[in-house]
C-alpha cells in the first residue's frame, strides 16, 4: 500500500479536531468533555484516510 502526505488544510482540521479533544478531557468544557475521546479518534482517522487517499 503506497502512502501520500495529506494536504496542509486536512492536516490543520485533523490537528484542530484533536486539540479539542484533548483539551476537553484536560479542562472541563461542557461540549468537548462528553466526547472527547471520539474527537480523537476522528482526528486520527482523518489523518489515516487522507494519509491512504490520494488527494485529501
Amino acid at each position: 500500500m503506497k502512502t501520500n502526505a495529506p494536504k496542509s488544510c486536512t492536516w490543520w482540521v485533523s490537528i484542530i479536531i484533536g486539540l479539542l479533544g484533548v483539551l476537553g478531557k484536560i479542562f472541563f468544557i461542557p461540549v468537548l468533555t462528553t466526547c472527547s475521546w471520539w474527537l480523537v479518534l476522528v482526528a486520527f482517522i482523518i489523518l489515516a484516510v487522507a494519509s491512504v487517499v490520494k488527494g485529501l
